[in-house]
């Protein structure tokens, strides 16, 4: 965690600093600054939905122009769609104003490098330490910006999608006809995926397309998907499939309405990926959180699951590093590492239906030989962040749970990131011992750190 950038950008309440306008401008001068003497070409910049989307938007750009750096304007995109087309044009980064699944009144900045990934901690403090010098300068005078958007850019984007769900010369299986329900979370989805899914032939039912500039992920999208899950059911619909506001995750729902987290895609994904020759090295990259279920799913399967920390910059980078082809998150990040750059909400729908074409099974049978095993989080508020192994009693708990468990089961307790909370979380085979353990050990972080 750096003093601006967090795991997934520069986040913060819009209006305040570090996303009030003075801020937001001196991040363009700074990372014009650094782009300068790595780079000439412009930036690309997009945005949600929020109302406060546009004036940042302007903000940063006006900071890129002091900076001597030019720009482009893609207007309402996706994150991933942002990743896109850093990577494929001629543009030295890519900025997306956007908090992803955070309430309208946040915004934040997430950052592109020109191949399309996300700048590294270390340019990330780069960029901190000339943002500090910049803000510490008298502010140049803000030149008004008319933001002028690029349709081409969207069509540009949509067009590689389609590409993904392209067979084989050799195959004759198609989306058209298939039914399938999209909560856009009045985000940046709205407009590109019923464009995307209705081009495919895809017969679409619409819910939470109607963006105001506060009603992005207001009980919609990923966070909020019962809704879409009870419309798979009543339309008859194949799948259903939530994005969040920037889209670049999604939870879906199979044919009988049960919900399809992350998990469940990597399984189903990764075992088509095997099948058809396209996961080597077999192996797929997930975080810690990932429920054991899918660890020896994969496994029965000669797949090994690998874990990292949770976040979806450090699976990317761990698949970079590996050659992985295929990783995600629970909480619906999918990255198709042939594919994006990025974890992909569109991309990841896309690729399910054509395996769903493929196949010519339901989705509720393509899960078949995974059961994810019971899992309970705790969050429990503290007032110190106490090294577990200084907490006897804490320890001991967490001793004894993994020895009952006899590697059947996991233990994972952290802090959290942004909030003085330690997260419990514990997993095994039987959900009544699951929550004991998970009660004990919460409780004794109370009792010896909590609140």
């Amino acid at each position: 965690m750096g003093k601006y950038f967090g795991t997934d950008g520069i986040r913060g309440t819009a209006g305040q600093p570090p996303l009030d306008a003075a801020s937001v401008s001196a991040f363009g001068r700074a990372l014009g600054g650094w782009l300068r003497t790595h780079h000439s070409q412009p930036v690309i910049v997009g945005q949600d939905t929020r109302e406060s989307g546009r004036w940042l938007a302007e903000a940063l750009i006006s900071g890129l122009q002091a900076a001597g750096i030019g720009s482009e304007y893609a207007g309402v995109v996706t994150t991933p769609a942002v990743a896109y087309l850093t990577h494929i044009l001629p543009f030295s980064a890519g900025v997306m104003v956007s908090a992803s699944h955070n309430p309208y009144h946040d915004n934040g900045l997430k950052v592109f490098d020109h191949s399309g990934y996300k700048f590294p901690d270390a340019v990330e403090t780069e960029i901190e330490a000339l943002m500090d010098a910049a803000l510490a300068q008298p502010a140049p005078a803000v030149k008004k910006i008319s933001l002028i958007e690029n349709p081409d850019y969207k069509q540009k984007y949509l067009e590689y999608l389609r590409t993904t769900a392209a067979p084989e010369p050799d195959q004759a299986w198609s989306l058209a006809g298939m039914r399938i329900v999209l909560d856009c979370a009045h985000g940046a989805a709205s407009e590109l995926a019923p464009d995307l899914f209705r081009g495919l032939g895809c017969e679409v039912h619409l819910l939470h397309a109607t963006p105001n500039g506060r009603n992005i992920n207001a009980e919609a999208g990923a966070l909020h998907p019962e809704r879409m899950a009870r419309a798979v059911v009543e339309t008859g619909a194949c799948l259903g499939v939530a994005f969040d506001g920037d889209a670049d995750r999604s939870i879906f729902a199979d044919e009988k309405g049960a919900l399809v987290d992350g998990d469940r895609i990597l399984w189903i994904a990764g075992r088509d990926l095997q099948a058809r020759q396209r996961l080597e090295p077999p192996l797929v990259i997930a975080t810690i959180m990932s429920n054991l279920g899918l660890e020896l799913a994969l496994r029965a399967n000669g797949i090994r699951l690998e874990r990292t920390a949770v976040g979806d910059r450090y699976v990317l980078e761990r698949m970079r590093t590996t050659g992985a082809r295929l990783g995600g998150e629970q909480s619906g990040h999918i990255i198709f590492g042939a594919n994006s750059t990025t974890g992909d909400g569109l991309l990841t729908a896309v690729q399910i239906l054509a395996i769903l074409a493929r196949s010519g099974q339901t989705f509720s049978a393509l899960q078949s030989g995974y059961r994810a095993f019971p899992q309970k989080l705790i969050n429990v508020r503290v007032r110190e962040r106490r090294a577990l192994h200084e907490m006897d009693r804490v320890r001991r708990q967490i001793e004894a749970a993994e020895r009952e468990f006899d590697g059947r089961g996991r233990v994972i307790v952290r802090y959290s990131g942004t909030e003085p909370l330690a997260r419990v979380m514990v997993e095994a085979e039987s959900e009544t011992r699951v929550a004991h353990h998970a009660g004990e050990i919460a409780q004794a972080i109370r009792d010896e750190a909590g609140i």
